[in-house]
């Protein structure tokens, strides 16, 4: 099992998980987050900080979520690690929790 960053992360990418996490599976693109499954250790120590409340457990993926298991694993191969906390993007607060925004995902 590992943990998958999924869809309500696009455009809000707050990176309090990164902070976290023991083994840097965490990678960044322009407006999202992805984990790394190979590096993942399923800590579950990402999942409570995300404020965005995006991450889950594979086994336990909200319905309609299940693509972004191949998202992370894809993305995570050409991303680059990130390791530190950074300010999340101007109006992630405005982006958190609105629905259908796969499209707007920037790889």
């Amino acid at each position: 099992m590992t943990f998958v960053v999924t869809e309500n992360c696009i455009k809000c990418k707050f990176t309090d998980c990164v902070d976290v996490c023991p083994v840097d599976c965490f990678h960044e693109g322009p407006n999202f987050l992805v984990i790394d499954p190979d590096e993942c250790i399923d800590c579950t120590l990402c999942e409570p900080e995300c404020p965005a409340e995006a991450i889950f457990a594979e086994d336990e993926l909200p319905e309609g979520q299940e693509e972004f298991i191949e998202i992370n694993a894809e993305l995570s191969q050409t991303w680059p690690v990130i390791t530190d906390v950074q300010e999340p993007p101007a109006e992630a607060e405005d982006w958190n929790g609105k629905p259908d925004k796969l499209a707007l995902l920037e790889r």
